[in-house]
């Protein structure tokens, strides 16, 4: 009896260790699992962005070149359009949440100071991440820079171009290079002559206060001053809105109120040129019928202002990491390796999704040296890069669009209303003030 007791305890001992030794695996391989799950999480940012052609693209690829030095690494891009990122963002800094945020997200580049400045929450600060700021253009980083300190890595490039149509140049016994380097009065003169012999502007805009800006930018002049509004007395605005009026009233320019209008009077040649950020480019290269037609020169320089140059930047986009960044050293380095040393990465995005790069050691680069048929043989990129490491850096503050908005009232009301100058620049300070203290 003892014997069959015995043997009894035996195999329910045995049976037990190997239920036990089965459920040791079963355990072992969850927690494998639990493992492998969390280190994908470790290597995998999140990333909001828009346009699937260009800034999705740029990040499909910065994924693929980092990938060869980190293969466990990705990227979960989800694509939203800017109004919406913009809007998840308010909310999540209005309900002290930020989980709902991804790891990277893209900015318009006028968003910065005022975001920063109202819901600095939402941001990681990018001074110490390692990249190295100074190899961009300083007036594009100077949008995403807040009190002296880095908050997005630049992307896109916005630096300011005069396009010009060459067989209307030429017609009037002119050159490209005559319109290369030079201030608005003599461009203005040159102008009246393509005007003449071509019977179009000289010049095509749309929105007179973004030309106003880029020709207040271009003289190193800020709307902002150490936190206050620097409208009145400010010579380079008094200046540019003088110019602005009498390129209208000599019929030097055009203005439209409507975009298709706008994009029409280059494409039929309903105008000899435009000044625009070089993003335009795309929109005059629609009308292939004009290749070899165009060349790309910088702007005109405001005359009599101190410091005044022929570059200027309008528009862009930065990327900027979250406080929701759970991996930063991650996110800093893969910016770091991609768009803030990668010329690799920037002379992919050039021919496939026509990014032109902020980042100025591009412009040695063979692809960016390489001639434009459309352009008549020029190195437009090279140009283009080239300009952007000379825009002077200005502050906007935190208030881009009233200021915008304000001046769009100003100069509308100069030039259709004859209103004194003086008056409108001190209506739209105490505008831009109003809407401040509100």
């Amino acid at each position: 009896m003892k014997k069959k007791v015995l043997g009894m305890f035996l195999v329910a001992t045995m049976a037990a260790s190997v239920l036990a030794g089965c459920g040791g695996k079963a355990e072992d391989k969850s927690e494998a699992k639990k493992d492998d799950t969390a280190a994908a999480q470790e290597e995998t940012l999140t990333v909001w962005c828009w346009d699937p052609n260009f800034n999705v693209y740029a990040m499909e690829q910065a994924e693929k070149m980092y990938q060869k030095d980190h293969p466990d690494f990705k990227l979960d891009i989800q694509e939203k359009v800017y109004s919406d990122i913009e809007t998840a963002l308010i909310t999540a800094a209005e309900a002290d949440d930020y989980s709902t945020l991804p790891d990277i997200f893209l900015m318009q580049d006028y968003s910065f100071h005022k975001n920063v400045a109202n819901y600095p929450g939402i941001f990681t600060e990018l001074t110490d991440s390692g990249v190295d700021f100074s190899q961009f253009s300083a007036g594009k980083l100077a949008d995403s820079t807040v009190d002296g300190k880095n908050y997005g890595v630049p992307f896109d490039n916005g630096a300011t171009i005069m396009a010009i149509r060459k067989d209307m140049v030429e017609a009037a016994g002119l050159t490209v290079d005559d319109f290369k380097d030079t201030t608005w009065s003599d461009f203005i003169e040159k102008a009246k002559k393509v005007v003449e012999k071509n019977n179009v502007p000289m010049l095509t805009s749309s929105g007179g206060s973004e030309i106003v800006i880029e020709m207040l930018q271009s003289a190193g002049a800020s709307p902002m001053v150490d936190g206050k509004v620097d409208l009145v007395g400010n010579e380079a605005l008094k200046k540019s809105i003088e110019t602005y009026k009498q390129l209208i009233d000599e019929k030097v320019m055009v203005d439209y109120t409507d975009w298709d209008q706008y994009i029409a009077s280059m494409n039929k040649g309903t105008a000899a040129g435009v000044i625009q950020g070089c993003w335009i480019m795309s929109s005059i290269q629609a009308a292939e019928e004009q290749s070899g037609n165009w060349a790309i020169v910088d702007m005109p320089k405001l005359d009599g202002i101190e410091g005044a140059t022929n570059y200027a930047n309008c528009g862009g986009a930065s990327w900027a990491v979250s406080s929701n960044c759970k991996n930063t050293d991650l996110a800093f380095d893969f910016l770091k390796s991609t768009f803030g040393e990668s010329v690799e990465l920037y002379d992919d995005l050039l021919p496939n999704a026509g990014a032109i790069a902020s980042y100025l050691p591009a412009a040695e680069s063979e692809v960016y040296n390489e001639a434009s048929d459309f352009y008549g043989g020029q190195t437009v990129y090279k140009d283009i890069v080239d300009f952007a490491g000379k825009v002077p850096g200005i502050d906007y503050g935190a208030y881009y669009s009233d200021i915008r908005s304000a001046l769009t009232d100003a100069i509308t009301n100069v030039v259709q209303n004859g209103a004194d100058i003086d008056s409108e620049i001190k209506n739209a300070q105490d505008t831009v003030e109003f809407n401040i203290n509100e």
